[in-house]
Parts: C-alpha cells; sequence; structure tokens
C-alpha cells in the first residue's frame, strides 16, 4: 500500500485518493462480504474479506501518512477494546469467576461513548456514535434501540399500528399540495421511520425484511419474463393486466410450494 501511494512511483489513482474517496468502496467492500456469505460462498467468502482487509490497509496508510495513526495503531486499538469489553475472558480472577453479566457489553460500551463524549464541544446525547453513513433503515432501528433503553418506547405493537395509521394519513393529507415535494418526502420518511419501529418491536432486522421482499420481488419478476418469453411476447408489449396475471401465477405457486 506504501508503494502503490508513492507519489513518485506509485498508481496515480491510489495516490490521488484520500479517506472521503475511498469511504464509498469500503461500504460496497463490507456488503460484498455480507452477500457471500448469504450465499454461503466460502472461496467468495475469502476473496470479499482480502477486499474489505485492503480497504482497513489503505485508510491505515493514508492516515500514516497524515501522521494521524497506524496500522498497528488500529490493530491494537481492537485488542485493547474486546480486552476492555470482555473482562470475563481477559480480566482479574474474580471477574472472570463472576462470568458474563447480562448488559456487561452495553454497559462497556456506554462508558467508553461517554469518554468520547469528553472530547466533544457541546452537550452529550444518548444518540452521539451512531453513524450517519449507515444505511438508513439499520440507522433508524439504531436510534430507536438506544432510546428505547431509556424507557422513550411504546409499551406494544398497538400504538405502533396506530402511529403508522396517522403518518398514512399525513402521507395522503400532504398529496394534496403536490407542489410541496418536500412536506411528501417528509411524511413518507415518516412512514418509513413507524415501519422500522414496527420491525424492531417485532423483533425482525429491518433491513433483512426488505431484502426478502427485494428476493421475492426478483423471484416472481422473473417468472414473469419466462412466461412472456415462452409466447415470444416482450416486457414492452405485455401490458400490465397480462403481467399482473404472471405474478398472481407466481405467488400461487410459491404458496402451493410451501
Amino acid at each position: 500500500m506504501a508503494r502503490l501511494r508513492d507519489p513518485k512511483t506509485g498508481c496515480p489513482w491510489d495516490v490521488k485518493q484520500d479517506f472521503a474517496s475511498i469511504a464509498p468502496y469500503t461500504i460496497e467492500e463490507a456488503y460484498e462480504v455480507a452477500d457471500a456469505i448469504a450465499r454461503g460462498d466460502m472461496d467468495d467468502l475469502r476473496d470479499e474479506l482480502g477486499d474489505l482487509l485492503f480497504q482497513v490497509v489503505f485508510h491505515a496508510q493514508m492516515a500514516r501518512e497524515n501522521n494521524n495513526f497506524t496500522l498497528d495503531d488500529v490493530i491494537n486499538g481492537i485488542c485493547d477494546k474486546m480486552e476492555r469489553r470482555h473482562p470475563h475472558v481477559f480480566g482479574t480472577d474474580e471477574q472472570i469467576a463472576a462470568g458474563v453479566q447480562s448488559g456487561d457489553w452495553e454497559k462497556h460500551k456506554e462508558a467508553e461513548r461517554a469518554k468520547k463524549a469528553e472530547k466533544k464541544l457541546g452537550n452529550p446525547s444518548l444518540l452521539d456514535g451512531i453513524a450517519r453513513t449507515l444505511p438508513r433503515l439499520k440507522r433508524a432501528q439504531k436510534l430507536q434501540d438506544r432510546a428505547a433503553r431509556v424507557g422513550f418506547d411504546w409499551p406494544d405493537l398497538g400504538p405502533v399500528f396506530d402511529k403508522l395509521d396517522e403518518e398514512v394519513a399525513e402521507l395522503k393529507e400532504a398529496l394534496y399540495t403536490p407542489e410541496n415535494t418536500e412536506h411528501i418526502a417528509d411524511e413518507l420518511g415518516d412512514i418509513l421511520f413507524v415501519c422500522t419501529n414496527l420491525a424492531r418491536k417485532l423483533n425482525v432486522d429491518a433491513e433483512g425484511a426488505l431484502e426478502r421482499s427485494n428476493i421475492k420481488f426478483e423471484r416472481r419478476f422473473a417468472y414473469i419474463e419466462k412466461c412472456l418469453a415462452e409466447q415470444n411476447i416482450t416486457l414492452d408489449e405485455a401490458g400490465l393486466d397480462l403481467m399482473e396475471r404472471y405474478w398472481v401465477e407466481a405467488k400461487q405457486k410459491e404458496r402451493q410450494s410451501d
């Protein structure tokens, strides 16, 4: 990585990169790791983990050049963190004997967040440290989880459904003023936020639930394409009614196979 970043003999593309330009690749590689796991492809997982590791090395090299930190600092930092958060493994004899206590992991994380907050200007917030670059559904769920820890949460599912009905009604009302696109976007965002809260209350990962629907849509649409191809009909020629008919067929076949 140091050779790739050498201003005189390195790769021109690598040399001109910075943290911001590389960050999207880091996120992409993490998703590709998750995809390889979902597909159960261990060869791909090995390769994708290498790509993700390369991202860590890339960022660490840029930081070293700026005298911020080194790759050794990154590795030592995560080792120290794991030891702090696992006193039942790495701690004193008494801590090891006590074993894992419910909530210990979160208590250690809260303490670490509090230390970081001391370095921040302004008032610390319970919601500090939830990355803004997380996938939006995942970030919403984390925000809600954090707030729920201090009791800011609906007691059961009933009020969540009531809130969902309320937000849908507000979106319908916003549609009467279509020129106000920001208002419509806000109301739609509120619906998505409540749906994420519903997923949390049901102990369902919102990102995972949406991906299941994505896969289901792809599978059913592929059935439409197959049926049309068998009749030498293109998608443009098919029309909505015919495509809807095959969509319903695809759903019925899935139910029969369940």
